[in-house]
């Protein structure tokens, strides 16, 4: 089963739409150099899982590794276990999500196998010596980077951005060979997972929305960014916010937008009381439009807006708000 692999994380049965960006670009790759894609799933009790959307996205193979002892996510477990399957198969290049489980087992599985890894990637090309050269934007995608493996570094381990690339058309009579693996133990646990506390929101998930409203400094308190959460459920979009109000307690860490929070690439935008520093735009850089709200005219978010409002937000929000609600309403 060499070739192109994509860690595709199931949650709730289903697969986010980052997946299936991988899958594209997994498809694109083996295309390259004639090899086939593979959709690995880890996990306990994973028979409801939607595996046929793999296939329909692109997979020739869906390997499964359904075990007790990956119930909970843990870095230990997870990593020994796909390092086993790494061993045993030898992939080309293994594919994950940016996020916090990409960033947390590829970095691991790099140094185990004395390989590259490369994060954020936004595009992937061919190269006539590596095979594979995987773009991605540092400081705060100022510049572009063209990062190439040495041909005797395999696995290529990669994390992709979210909304990055387009996911294929999804094919339902294309068919794939869902695989059963068995790893025989999973190394030394050193650790386990007591309890998981999740906090539950109604609004689309932060790097799958296609509409962003995030709040910052500006908003002034958590009274201010009810604003925000108000303007974001007329829209039906996901709510940002920069690290000075989540540090405030304005709201919560996982809506963190930037260096040290998310990072997202929505088709709208829109920042309100944000001032846009390179550290809050390292998350937004990837944005098809984006929309300022601030009452500084020299703010730094109006060098890479679309559109600016320089206003008050506590004026501007609860017009945008009223405006697009009666533009719903008829």
């Amino acid at each position: 089963m060499a070739g192109i692999w994509v860690y595709a994380e199931p949650k709730d049965g289903s697969f986010p739409r980052v997946t299936f960006e991988m899958m594209a670009a997994a498809r694109s790759m083996a295309a390259e150099g004639d090899g086939s894609v593979t959709a690995v799933v880890l996990g306990s009790g994973l028979a409801d899982a939607s595996l046929d959307r793999l296939a329909h996205a692109g997979a020739d193979v869906v390997a499964v590794l359904d075990d007790a002892a990956l119930a909970t996510y843990t870095t230990d477990a997870y990593a020994s276990a796909l390092q086993a399957l790494v061993e045993q198969q030898r992939p080309d290049a293994v594919l994950f999500a940016e996020g916090a489980t990409g960033l947390d087992l590829a970095p691991v599985l790099a140094q185990r196998f004395n390989t590259g890894f490369v994060a954020d990637v936004v595009a992937i090309g061919h190269d006539e010596e590596a095979g594979f050269a995987f773009t991605r934007e540092p400081y705060s995608g100022k510049v572009q980077a063209d990062i190439v493996f040495a041909a005797d570094a395999r696995p290529m381990l990669a994390t992709v951005r979210p909304k990055a690339f387009e996911p294929l058309e999804a094919d339902e009579q294309r068919t794939a060979s869902v695989v059963m693996q068995q790893v025989n133990g999973f190394g030394d646990m050193r650790q386990t997972v007591a309890d998981v506390v999740r906090r539950a929101s109604g609004r689309v998930e932060l790097t799958e929305a296609d509409t962003v409203v995030s709040g910052g400094r500006g908003t002034k308190g958590a009274e201010g960014f009810s604003l925000i959460e108000e303007l974001a459920d007329v829209l039906g979009a996901a709510v940002g916010a920069s690290r000075p109000a989540v540090d405030e307690g304005w709201t919560d860490i996982q809506f963190q937008v930037g260096q040290t929070g998310k990072t997202i690439a929505p088709s709208l935008y829109i920042a309100c009381g944000i001032s846009g520093s390179i550290q809050h735009m390292a998350g937004a850089a990837g944005s098809k439009c984006i929309v300022a709200v601030n009452r500084d005219p020299e703010a730094d978010i109006f060098k890479v807006a679309d559109y600016g409002i320089v206003a008050d937000l506590f004026e501007a929000v609860p017009l945008l708000t009223e405006a697009f609600r009666a533009s719903k309403a008829s």
